[in-house]
């Protein structure tokens, strides 16, 4: 079942009248209810080129985004519309609809590259769409690509590097780049030989040699291009109606478009269905919708503060974020869990903990599946304290209870005996020995009583520790008994006296060993659980690693076939510098000691008594990792 009932898509990033760009607060509400992954397409282009036709077809809809019929731009800032993913069970795809470029009646061109940089920030499919051709009219419309590194930082701090050498970070996490030609009218044919789509985009993206002013403007975009966006795609389309059945084209069935067309808009849109990643970060981070949200906010909020966006900056403070609602979210399901589970009192401390465990368990879990790059183990530590904070909590309060309980039963197992010295039933000659078989019966009672919990013994010896002194007055005083007698029945007394103190300690010591080997066993299930996640973290950043590098050498291929023989030697910095971090990545041992040293740390500082265990436990887990 979807998250999610969207009806018509809502104005996500407003563009006010004065020029500024805000989130909208209905959007946020919106995408804070969607925890599944996220897959985001992205249209920009010229206004008035049927950009929010494509979207509308992505949906599924004939109608939602605004298509106008004028000359007139119907879209601005950039609007959302959330829908349940057609080929991709429990993710959601988010489709964004921007302000057209260009607009005469704007004639902001800072504030259409900034709707054009944030396009790119937020999508994992980008889609330029175009009118005609992609000749070097439509590239030199597409400037705003070479201006994405003046909008855009991936790191805080600058980088010993050349500024080419930055665009393998671009490539890390920028969307796939998808170029739509409208009313496409050319046969796709190249020196007279038919061509696909894609050949026509790499022709149109070839560079010509030569070092001059104007040589290099015509180069510009084209390189921005290949070396931002390591997979790119194309799209051509028929005009898809009339002149006049453009101006209703809300109105027209599939049966009323040019058949090509509906062809053309089918392939695409199978396309983004089934090829179109899910957003992630750098790192291979997931986004949800909530994330996606967030990040919008983080982005905006630099903007209008006048500082460039920085991936590095917005990726940190999401973390805080998220990290921090991971650990709240995870203490919440614990209380819960614990509170529903918990049959108070229990009957052993090993109960106890054995529910303690499922719940704890169950709360980790949720941590690792929301939180990320908690490097410094910082969050995790973070939860350890706050689950051993709660589990201590819900401990007292099974001791409380298990002492109410007790209370209340030795007060009615023992209350004819209470009686009974009231009434001096024992002031007597063989006073003393019905005393003793009277106590005796009343423990048999108590023994036998069901549902008393773990304080029954303690409570137990601590009532009878305070009938000592009564015991030993009824002795002294009870006739029946020889001087001899009662010296035999003292030492009794004081060898019980003494048996219940040793048992006090004996099980003092052996709660003290129950709690000291759950406490292994919670930093336990907090390795164990973190390896499963490093694990899944360094496949996603090898996997990354390797799309990057495959795709530079692929351009490094391409610009030494196509001549540019120093084009092709900047790129070598880059991809040696990516060898370099797969073969880390690739370095199981090294990767897992790093992870296993600072929960190690956080470990040893949030649960006593583990310190001289970790090297055991994180050795036995590590080993099931190679």
């Amino acid at each position: 079942m979807p998250e999610f009932d969207m009806p018509a898509p809502v104005c996500f990033i407003e563009n006010t009248p004065e020029g500024e760009l805000r989130v909208r607060q209905e959007a946020l509400e919106i995408l804070s209810n969607i925890t599944q992954p996220v897959v985001v397409v992205a249209v920009v282009g010229l206004y008035r080129t049927g950009k929010s036709f494509l979207m509308n077809k992505l949906a599924g809809k004939r109608t939602g985004f605004s298509l106008g019929s004028t000359i007139q731009s119907e879209t601005k800032g950039i609007w959302m519309w959330c829908v349940p993913h057609p080929k991709k069970p429990n993710h959601t795809l988010v489709l964004l609809d921007t302000e057209g470029l260009g607009d005469v009646e704007k004639g902001d061109s800072k504030n259409d590259s900034w709707i054009f940089a944030l396009s790119v920030l937020l999508s994992s499919a980008f889609v330029y769409n175009s009118m005609g051709t992609i000749d070097q009219r439509a590239l030199e419309q597409l400037h705003y690509v070479t201006e994405l590194t003046e909008r855009i930082k991936v790191k805080s701090k600058p980088a010993s590097r050349t500024d080419t050498d930055e665009t393998a970070d671009f490539m890390s996490f920028f969307p796939t780049f998808i170029w739509t030609v409208r009313d496409f009218t050319l046969e796709l044919k190249l020196d007279g030989h038919p061509i696909t789509e894609d050949e026509y985009l790499e022709n149109a993206l070839l560079l010509k040699k030569g070092s001059s002013p104007k040589l290099a403007l015509y180069n510009l975009p084209r390189e921005c291009i290949r070396l931002f966006f390591p997979t790119r795609k194309c799209f051509v389309f028929d005009r898809p109606a009339s002149k006049q059945g453009l101006q209703r084209i809300e109105e027209l069935r599939d049966s009323e478009l040019e058949p090509d067309f509906v062809a053309q808009a089918k392939k695409f849109c199978q396309y983004i269905f089934e090829k179109c990643r899910v957003k992630t970060l750098k790192g291979g981070y997931i986004v949800t919708g909530k994330f996606l949200g967030n990040l919008a906010v983080t982005y905006l909020d630099a903007i209008r503060s006048g500082a460039v966006p920085c991936m590095e900056n917005a990726v940190l403070a999401l973390a805080q974020i998220e990290n921090s609602a991971a650990v709240m979210e995870a203490g919440v399901h614990y209380q819960q869990e614990m509170t529903k589970q918990v049959k108070f009192p229990t009957a052993t401390l090993k109960e106890f903990l054995d529910v303690h465990a499922i719940c704890e368990k169950g709360a980790i879990q949720l941590f690792m599946d929301r939180s990320f790059k908690d490097d410094n183990r910082e969050f995790q530590g973070q939860l350890m304290g706050d689950l051993e904070m709660k589990k201590e909590a819900f401990l007292r309060r099974n001791e409380q209870e298990s002492s109410a309980r007790c209370q209340a039963m030795i007060q009615d197992f023992f209350q004819p005996i209470q009686a009974g010295l009231s009434a001096g039933t024992y002031s007597r000659p063989g006073g003393y020995q019905q005393f003793m078989v009277d106590q005796q019966d009343a423990v048999r009672k108590y023994n036998q009583a069901p549902r008393k919990g773990i304080q029954a013994d303690e409570e137990l010896r601590g009532f009878l520790m305070k009938q000592e002194t009564i015991a030993s007055t009824i002795l002294q005083t009870d006739q029946a008994l020889t001087a001899g007698q009662k010296a035999i029945e003292e030492e009794r007394l004081r060898a019980d006296a003494a048996e219940r103190e040793r048992l006090v300690v004996e099980e003092k010591h052996a709660e003290m060993q129950q709690k000291l080997e759950d406490q292994k066993r919670s930093y336990e299930e907090h390795v164990q659980q973190l390896m499963v996640k490093m694990e899944e973290d360094r496949k996603k950043l090898v996997e990354e690693n390797e799309r990057v590098l495959t795709s530079k050498l692929k351009e490094q291929e391409n610009m030494l076939r196509e001549g540019f023989q120093e084009q092709a030697n900047s790129l070598q910095s880059q991809i040696q510098d990516l060898c370099g971090q797969l073969d880390k990545a690739n370095n199981k041992s090294s990767w897992f000691s790093d992870v296993l040293d600072g929960i190690g740390t956080v470990g040893t500082l949030v649960l006593p008594g583990i310190g001289g265990k970790l090297l055991g436990v994180g050795t036995r887990i590590l080993s099931r990792f190679f």
